[in-house]
């Protein structure tokens, strides 16, 4: 018996003219596993090693082996080695005299979407190829009754998928509206784990991580004090501060970022300061809920940092790189035509007076000398900031926001009385889902106007700076420090052109407006 003739047995079907049959078999074989967050890969290398027995005992010549670890079938994610097999395989097809034969595990390792499968099948009939698996089956792709077992058997892997997927939405959402963590534990906090009388682990909760927690903290601070993103990932990192995932085996690494995870890079520095989870909120589709583990910053600095990234979002010029108090953004514009400002170096150079000069970036209206003009900004601030009454200039109003407070704890109070009234069967099951779905939605308003109203400035982020101390401190800050003090003052400043020509600075030319002490 020749080799065809014994792998068309194999496959299960009658060999009737052996004049007909391929000279060749060649088999490509792929394994899955959906969930492997360690990359352990331990499921794939067993699927594997079976596949390779499968091919062996059939007398198949391997033509390639696909692996995807850690790769779900039915999130629609990309599958590139699936892609990679399909194409491979019907190349190979294309080569007279070869029998191919696409080889999974399982049904279900190759697909579980009605439209991936749909498609495979029709790709693979018209290459003329067999699809065979591990567990038992062999499928045709030439023949009409073979397609549409095929169909058949992965319709309930489907099914199977989707209700899988709908039971685990739930469960997510209940967690959610508990407050609950989803996964594993957030930088910042540690897990303590409870067990029942037998010893087994019949839940958890989160608890603050004293080192993880002052990071966070200490991150927040240095933001709102006005300290750059790129500096402060510079400073942990010289520190050896060791970065959240640190020494954890994960498939994919944020772009810059080495093998064990222990560098921080600016994109980590900037999402750990903007977790609402910091704030002990819980975020699922969009929705908000009071978490369960303890806040780790107040309610204040997170309105801050959200405000402090939303101006950044407008300013041309980034933070970690501003050189110039001045320059960019909406604080020190042009008189006549309302434009930003830059730095350029003007004046007559072969007298030795090119200096650095503040001007109009649009037609260059105004020109100021950029030490003159800092040196009269820095004397108006340190004025108003001398006086006693200054801190009041930064606490702003909180009434609106603590009204909004109010409102959201009169909501929560209504949502116990709907579970109240269904515990007592005043209302329906269905009836109190409704009422706490709307109330949910009314309560995560509330919250976040409550959290847009706070004063956007911390003080307490800058030490002495209200007060006798006040000259020193100023001097002492660093450009991007300093605009931020600028920023929460409200100070607007436009320039015009001189009225006179001479040395000296003319303060009369330069119109200021300080927003949150007017009124």
């Amino acid at each position: 018996m020749g080799v065809a003739h014994a792998a068309g047995e194999a496959l299960g079907f009658s060999v009737v003219n052996t004049k007909t049959l391929a000279r060749r078999t060649v088999a490509f074989l792929y394994a899955r596993i959906s969930e492997d967050p360690r990359d352990r890969r331990r499921g794939v290398n067993r699927q594997m090693n079976d596949l390779r027995t499968f091919a062996e005992e059939n007398e198949w010549e391997v033509g390639g082996e696909y692996v995807e670890n850690d790769v779900s079938a039915h999130s629609g994610e990309e599958r590139p080695e699936y892609d990679r097999l399909m194409a491979d395989a019907i190349e190979a097809a294309r080569e007279p005299g070869v029998c191919v034969i696409v080889v999974g595990y399982h049904p279900s390792r190759l697909w579980r979407r009605r439209v991936e499968r749909a498609q495979a099948i029709e790709d693979l009939r018209l290459s003329g190829c067999w699809v065979a698996f591990e567990s038992g089956g062999s499928f045709n792709m030439a023949k009409a009754s073979d397609r549409s077992q095929l169909a058949n058997l992965g319709e309930s892997d489907t099914a199977e998928s989707e209700v899988k997927s709908e039971r685990v939405a739930r469960a997510a959402l209940e967690r959610a509206q508990e407050g609950r963590a989803n996964g594993a534990v957030a930088y910042g906090w540690r897990r303590q784990y409870e067990y029942d009388a037998r010893g087994q682990v019949s839940g958890f909760h989160d608890v603050e991580d004293p080192v993880q927690a002052e990071v966070v903290r200490d991150i927040v601070t240095r933001l709102l004090a006005g300290a750059s993103v790129i500096g402060i990932t510079a400073d942990l990192n010289e520190r050896g501060v060791p970065a959240p995932g640190a020494g954890m085996t994960l498939k994919r690494r944020a772009v810059g970022q080495n093998a064990d995870g222990s560098l921080w890079n600016k994109t980590s520095v900037k999402k750990l300061a903007l977790r609402p989870a910091n704030v002990g909120i819980r975020v699922h589709q969009d929705v908000e809920y009071r978490a369960a583990w303890p806040a780790l910053i107040t309610d204040e600095q997170y309105a801050q940092l959200r405000n402090l990234f939303a101006e950044r979002a407008g300013v041309r010029a980034l933070p970690g790189a501003r050189k110039h108090l001045l320059t960019w953004g909406e604080i020190a514009t042009c008189g006549p035509c309302g434009a930003v400002l830059r730095v350029a170096r003007r004046g007559n150079a072969k007298r030795g007076r090119k200096q650095l000069t503040y001007i109009c970036d649009a037609k260059g209206c105004v020109g100021r000398n950029v030490d003159a003009l800092n040196g009269y900004v820095a004397r108006v601030v340190v004025g108003l900031l001398s006086r006693p009454e200054a801190a009041d200039v930064f606490r702003g109003d909180d009434s609106a926001a603590l009204a909004a407070l109010e409102r959201a704890e009169g909501l929560k109070a209504r949502q116990e009385a709907a579970a109240d009234d269904y515990a007592d069967g005043v209302i329906t099951r269905d009836q109190l889902r409704r009422i706490t779905g709307k109330l949910a939605k009314q309560i995560t308003d509330a919250q976040a106007e409550a959290r847009r109203l706070r004063p956007a400035f911390d003080l307490d982020a800058f030490d002495g700076l209200v007060g006798p101390r006040s000259a020193e401190t100023w001097e002492a800050l660093e450009v991007p420090q300093q605009r931020r003090v600028l920023d929460g003052l409200g100070l607007r400043l436009k320039v015009n052109p001189v009225a006179r020509r001479g040395p000296g600075f003319d303060e009369s030319t330069v119109a200021l407006r300080w927003a949150r002490t007017e009124g």
